[in-house]
């Protein structure tokens, strides 16, 4: 039995590497032909990824067959300030995957051959370093069927239809896409690719070198997508084939009470089966003053026991850096708040988000709907209030509410200031809103909640079935191990 080697490249942040981590664990867990390289790009943005892949590196339970490369620091980095940081980043790193693949063929003490290469989303241009070594690549997309047919779809309208996403949004306009039931307002489309300057490389002409690519994994499953993947499967998307490969989630924290987080999870504990709503708006998510104390004012109108990651913007100036946690949260919260709501509530900064939506005190999840945070409240049967932020959160929001309902609407809509918020300044969700949401999200009582809480409890049963023996993820999973091994027959 040939061994083969496989190629990762993932791109910078949690999302990505835990996704594509995950992936790898699944790939040489299913055959035991497959071993793994994965390529790291180390950035000074990006402290969380870059701990998350040195444990992996220094862990005795990590695979033998999996090895991950830290590749050498840039002479020269691209700006942090820059609009275009984090593409020119990745394509900065061409040259330094290049030569970490050639010592690799070089090495005479692997004997595996090398079968392809597999790379994040963002991450296309590795392709071209690919074919350098006659080797079909393969992209990875960390979100959803839908978000994949908005890539295909608008870079084409931008090379061959001259449609300015801009001008579409501003009109009120709405776009027609196949893996869509209902026409997505413009507004909605992510922010990036309305961006004149970011747009064109950041998301079009990464989305088009995808058809120079051999297939195309995603993290999802066709019982969540079933509409979207049946028109890539029937040719009303014009792809590479896709294997639908999801949920592939995030690993929990095992540590339990003997870890930094261990007294949330013991509060979780103390707390009545689903009766707590869960506050967190990932690894970059963060608010202003006004708009934190809107959230704490919603929190006590609704009265619901609550944990709320709270965390600290960066400053102004330095858009790229993810935020940080608080020392002291009682200055950006309203006075006397956490005195009143000590019974029901607590306040914390970052969260072991895959261990609390997974604790059965959770009944209900505030999110950014960043897309594996979708996947892993689906895992969970959690129902979700929408509440994007950046990226394609917004459409992903859309999908769940208008789409699929399964979700409850904070708000479709929200753009959070950043470097890419064509609109300008945030608006402020007031805490009306917030008290009315989350009282839907957490109803048992048979109405609108009740209906998306019954959906997505039929939802967790089915994307298990999916990572099963006969499963339709397994299922595809198979038939990329069979694509990857049948060229070196």
């Amino acid at each position: 039995m040939e061994k083969v080697e496989l190629v990762f490249v993932p791109a910078m942040g949690m999302g990505h590497l835990v996704s594509m981590v995950g992936l790898a664990k699944l790939l040489i867990a299913r055959d035991d032909r497959i071993s793994i390289t994965i390529l790291i790009m180390t950035s000074p943005l990006d402290p969380l990824g870059s701990n998350y892949t040195k444990s992996l590196s220094s862990s005795s339970s990590s695979s033998a067959r999996i090895r991950f490369v830290h590749l050498p620091p840039m002479l020269e980095q691209p700006s942090p300030k820059s609009i275009t940081f984090f593409i020119d980043f990745i394509e900065a790193h061409k040259p330094l995957v290049r030569d970490a693949v050639y010592q690799f063929t070089r090495s005479d003490s692997n004997p595996t051959r090398l079968a392809g290469f597999v790379v994040d989303m963002f991450c296309s241009i590795m392709i071209e370093v690919a074919s350098e070594f006659g080797l079909p690549s393969y992209v990875f997309f960390t979100s959803g069927a839908v978000c994949l047919d908005h890539f295909l779809h608008t870079q084409r309208l931008h090379y061959e239809g001259n449609v300015d996403l801009v001008e579409l949004a501003e009109s009120g306009g709405e776009l027609k896409q196949a893996s869509l039931l209902n026409p997505l307002p413009a507004k909605l489309c992510p922010s990036v690719g309305k961006h004149k300057v970011a747009g064109p490389r950041f998301m079009f002409s990464n989305a088009r070198r995808f058809f120079k690519a051999k297939g195309i994994l995603i993290n999802t499953f066709e019982e969540l997508e079933s509409h979207a993947l049946e028109s890539f499967y029937n040719g009303a998307i014009e792809s590479p084939p896709v294997y639908p490969v999801g949920p592939i989630l995030g690993p929990a924290d095992n540590n339990r009470c003997s870890n930094q987080y261990g007294d949330i999870m013991c509060w979780l504990d103390s707390q009545p089966h689903s009766s707590v709503v869960f506050l967190c708006f990932g690894s970059m998510g963060s608010f202003g003053q006004d708009q934190v104390r809107e959230i704490a004012r919603g929190l006590e109108l609704i009265n619901q026991r609550f944990l709320w990651s709270l965390r600290r913007p960066p400053p102004k100036d330095e858009m790229g850096m993810g935020p940080t946690d608080y020392e002291n949260v009682e200055e950006v919260l309203p006075e006397g708040f956490l005195h009143r709501t000590a019974k029901i509530g607590k306040v914390i900064g970052w969260a072991p988000q895959v261990d609390v939506l997974s604790h059965k005190a959770v009944g209900g999840f505030v999110s950014h709907c960043g897309w594996n945070s979708i996947l892993e409240s689906m895992w969970n049967g959690v129902p979700v209030a929408t509440w994007p932020l950046y990226s394609e959160q917004q459409m992903n929001a859309f999908e769940l509410v208008k789409e699929l309902g399964l979700a409850v609407e904070i708000r479709l809509d929200y753009m959070a200031d950043s470097m890419f918020n064509t609109r300008g300044k945030s608006d402020l969700v007031k805490a009306e809103e917030i008290q009315n949401a989350i009282g839907k999200l957490m109803d048992v009582d048979g109405g609108d909640g009740y209906e998306v809480r019954r959906k997505v409890k039929d939802m967790r049963d089915k994307c298990r079935k999916a990572v099963m023996d006969g499963g339709s993820s397994l299922t595809a999973l198979r038939r990329f191990i069979e694509d990857v091994v049948s060229h070196l027959a």
